[in-house]
C-alpha cells in the first residue's frame, strides 16, 4: 500500500504500473505539455517531469512509495530539475545514452591543497596560514554575467543547454541523433550581447579572490589526514560553493620515526654505558628533556628494544593519552688499542670466567686480520684473468693419443 498517490495520478497510472507503463506515459504527456509545443503548459511539465523523475527509479519509487513526497523532498539524493527531464525526453525519443545534465546540482570546484607540516606540529598542535585563490560570485553583477534583464535563453538549445544532432550517411535507416553541449552557450542555456556582459567579470559571473585560510592542526594528527573546510571552494552562481581539502603532509624528523602514536628513535650508547648502566638524555619534541637510564647491573646488546610508556605521539582527539617512546640500541665499540696491553688481564678478571679451549700439542696458532670483500673480489678477478691468459689446462682424465 503507497503513502501517496500523486505521481501516479499525473502521469495517469496506477500504483502498480510497471517501468515500461511510467516510460511510455511520461513520453505521451511530455508531447502534449512541453515548452516548444505548448509554452502555456510549463508548470505541468515541471510536475510531470518531477513524477516521471521518481517514478522511473526504482530506489526513489520506493522511497516515495513509503514516506509520500515529503520523504522524496527530504532526501538530498532525490533532488531533480526540470531540465534534467527535459534531457531524459531526448533520451527517450532518440535513444540516446544517458548523461549527466551540465548544471543540474552543479557544484563549484573542489580544491586540494597539501600542507607541510613538521613532526613536533603533529605532536604539539599548530596553526597555520595558507593563502588561496579561488572564484567568487561577481560582486559587480552577483552573479548574472550582465545586467538585470540582460541575460535571454540562448537561441540555439532553447535554454535548455544541449543541441541534438542527427548524423548519418545516405543509407536508409542508419541515422541516429547525438546529443552534445550547446556550442553557443556552452551549456549555460544563457545568452549575453557583448555589449551587454558586465565590466568586471566580462560575463563570466565570477572572479579571482585571494583568501586566508587558518588552518588548525590538533595534537594527533596524522600523516597525509585530510581536513575539509566546507563550501570554501570555488562558487558558481545558483549552486553550492565547492570543498577546500586540506592534506597534511610530515617531514622526514632528525631523530624519531613515527609508528600510529608510538615514537621511535635509534640511541648510540658507549660500550661502557652497555655494561656498566646508560644515562643518556632525550630531548622530546615538546622541549622537555628526560634522563634515560638502565638498571644497575643491567646489559644492553647491540639492537635491544627498549620502551618509555607514555612519551610517544598524543592520541588524536584524545590528547591526555599518548603512545610510548621505543629505542633501539645501538653499542659503540671502543677502537683497537683503546687500553694499554698491560691492563688487559686485569679488564679481563672483571668478566665472568669463560672455559679454556681444549688444544692438541699441534695445534697451530694464527693472528686474525682485517677482512675487506672487497679486495678479495679484486684478487679473485686478477687470478681468473691471469689463469685464462698463460695457462691451459687438460682434464686428468682425458685419452690422449700421438
Amino acid at each position: 500500500m503507497v503513502k501517496e498517490t500523486m505521481y501516479y495520478d499525473l502521469l495517469g497510472l496506477p500504483p502498480t504500473a510497471s517501468s515500461d507503463d511510467i516510460k511510455r506515459a511520461f513520453r505521451r504527456l511530455a508531447l502534449k505539455y512541453h515548452p516548444d509545443k505548448n509554452p502555456n503548459a510549463g508548470d505541468k511539465f515541471k510536475q510531470i517531469s518531477k513524477a516521471y523523475e521518481v517514478l522511473s527509479d526504482a530506489n526513489k519509487r520506493a522511497l516515495y512509495d513509503r514516506g509520500g513526497e515529503s520523504a522524496v523532498i527530504g532526501d538530498r539524493t532525490n533532488v531533480g530539475s526540470a531540465r534534467g527531464s527535459q534531457l531524459n525526453i531526448l533520451n527517450i525519443f532518440f535513444g540516446g545514452r544517458s548523461r549527466t545534465w551540465p548544471r543540474a546540482d552543479r557544484r563549484g570546484r573542489t580544491v586540494t591543497h597539501h600542507l607541510f607540516v613538521s613532526l613536533e606540529d603533529l605532536y604539539n598542535g599548530a596553526t597555520r596560514k595558507l593563502s588561496i585563490q579561488k572564484n567568487v560570485i561577481c560582486p559587480n553583477c552577483k552573479g548574472l554575467g550582465a545586467q538585470q534583464g540582460s541575460v535571454i535563453q540562448c537561441p540555439k538549445c532553447q535554454g535548455t543547454g544541449m543541441e541534438t544532432r542527427i548524423i548519418g550517411g545516405c543509407i536508409p535507416g542508419m541515422m541516429h541523433s547525438l546529443q552534445t553541449t550547446c556550442s553557443e552557450c556552452q551549456g549555460e542555456g544563457e545568452h549575453i550581447r557583448p555589449c551587454d556582459r558586465c565590466p568586471v567579470c566580462n560575463g563570466r559571473k565570477v572572479t579571482r579572490e585571494k583568501k586566508i585560510l587558518s588552518v588548525h592542526i590538533d595534537r594527533g594528527m596524522k600523516n597525509r589526514q585530510k581536513m575539509i573546510f566546507h563550501e570554501e571552494g570555488d562558487q558558481v552562481p545558483h549552486s553550492p560553493p565547492g570543498d577546500i581539502v586540506i592534506v597534511l603532509e610530515q617531514r622526514e624528523h632528525p631523530v624519531f620515526q613515527r609508528n600510529n602514536s608510538d615514537l621511535l628513535t635509534i640511541m648510540e650508547i658507549e660500550l661502557a654505558d652497555a655494561l656498566c648502566g646508560c644515562r643518556q638524555r632525550v630531548r622530546t619534541l615538546d622541549g622537555r628533556s628526560i634522563l634515560v637510564r638502565s638498571r644497575p647491573g643491567e646489559v644492553i646488546k647491540p639492537g635491544d628494544v627498549k620502551c618509555i610508556a607514555s612519551e610517544g605521539m598524543p592520541v588524536f582527539r584524545r590528547p591526555s593519552e599518548r603512545g610510548n617512546l621505543i629505542i633501539q640500541f645501538k653499542v659503540k665499540f671502543p677502537e683497537p688499542g683503546w687500553v694499554p696491553v698491560e691492563h688487559l688481564q686485569q679488564l679481563q678478571e672483571l668478566f665472568p670466567s669463560q672455559a679454556k679451549p681444549d688444544l692438541p700439542e699441534e695445534t697451530e696458532e694464527v693472528d686474525l686480520s682485517n677482512y675487506d670483500p672487497s679486495e678479495d673480489h679484486k684478487s679473485s678477478c686478477r687470478r681468473e684473468a691471469y689463469d685464462e691468459d698463460g695457462v691451459q689446462y687438460s682434464h686428468p682424465r682425458q685419452c690422449q693419443t700421438s
